[in-house]
């Protein structure tokens, strides 16, 4: 099994969403380096804002610190890092077919009480 890199968690706030320059700060990169990774790695996709202010996901600061990590202590290159993290992702299993559909059984159940 391929061993994966686990960036430091615990410094990642309880929040739903991170303005850049707070994931500036949990990262330890600059704005401008969040912008670049953003074109160059499509898995991070910050919402906008009507104001065009970034949002990111708390799924979106894990993948930055993962990025930071292979990309300043492990030394790959961005073109490394992107296939190390396209093959990575399709070695993981998707999620079980009943898990899937008691989500959605749920969800149903949840647009049932709101109507």
């Amino acid at each position: 099994m391929k061993e994966r890199s686990s960036p430091d968690l615990r410094r990642i706030p309880d929040k739903l969403y991170f303005k850049i320059g707070e994931v500036s700060k949990i990262a330890g990169v600059p704005t401008h380096v969040l912008r670049f990774w953003e074109t160059e790695f499509p898995r991070i996709s910050p919402r906008r804002t009507p104001s065009g202010q970034r949002l990111y996901t708390r799924k979106e600061v894990e993948l930055v610190l993962e990025i930071k990590s292979l990309l300043y202590q492990r030394r790959f290159t961005i073109d490394g890092a992107r296939q190390h993290l396209r093959s990575r992702s399709a070695d993981e299993p998707p999620p079980p077919q009943d898990v899937l559909e008691e989500i959605r059984s749920e969800l149903n159940q949840l647009r049932r009480l709101l109507d």
